[in-house]
């Protein structure tokens, strides 16, 4: 289990404990229903916060997928801020029952980091993108500027990114965790080989969504 999750846990077993020594102490069934849930609660959050062990591609030319879940958009846009021009842009939606551990797309040098806060829209809807409360993390690469960008949803309450600025990071690296469903978007230069379409499936560290030529630059 990802270590972002013990104290979630820790509180709604306590929680589901202690209402269960109430309910029957005191003879309270409605008490007793509370705890049954808390445990459930409890044992849902162990798997929510489920880390299993994932194998980074070795290929220096790939990119992969930061998080679990399903591909909703694979479109050329504007990335304002950090990249500052066109970009591919690859969104990732991630339900609650998806793997929710994040990890680094491509290796590269950390250049930007910025924080927005913002709405909690469901995860799946194109303004999630830009009005949800997002970090986006802008990396120096071999191959230009790429970025990656975590946002909450409807359900997600709390992103934990733990880069720092300057950091050196490689591809496949663990970076973080979104809390309780979510989306993901990359964005990377246009000169890639976009390896995924609306619809896929992809696994954190080791579905390749792209890949760049020997010689990009």
């Amino acid at each position: 289990m990802n270590r972002e999750g013990l104290s979630t846990v820790l509180v709604l077993a306590v929680f589901a404990v202690l209402m269960a020594w109430l309910g029957l102490r005191f003879n309270f069934k409605s008490l007793l229903i509370i705890s049954g849930l808390g445990f459930v609660l409890s044992l849902f959050s162990i798997y929510f916060f489920r880390d299993p062990l994932r194998t980074p591609q070795a290929d220096p030319l790939v990119v992969v997928s930061p998080c679990d879940g399903k591909v909703i958009e694979v479109e050329r846009t504007m990335e304002q801020e950090f990249i500052q021009g066109e970009a591919m842009k690859i969104s990732i939606f991630m339900s609650v029952f998806n793997v929710h551990v994040n990890y680094v797309p491509y290796a590269g040098t950390v250049e930007f980091m910025r924080y927005h806060r913002g709405k909690y829209y469901r995860a799946d809807l194109p303004e999630a993108s830009t009005h949800n409360v997002n970090i986006l993390t802008g990396l120096e690469t071999e191959h230009g500027k790429i970025a990656f960008k975590q946002a909450t949803g409807m359900v997600a309450r709390r992103l934990v990114n733990h880069l720092r600025l300057g950091d050196t990071v490689k591809t496949g690296q663990k970076f973080g965790i979104i809390k309780f469903g979510s989306r993901m978007e990359v964005y990377l230069p246009l000169n890639v080989n976009v390896k995924v379409k609306i619809g896929d499936h992809v696994r954190a560290g080791e579905s390749i969504i792209a890949t760049f030529e020997k010689h990009s630059q």
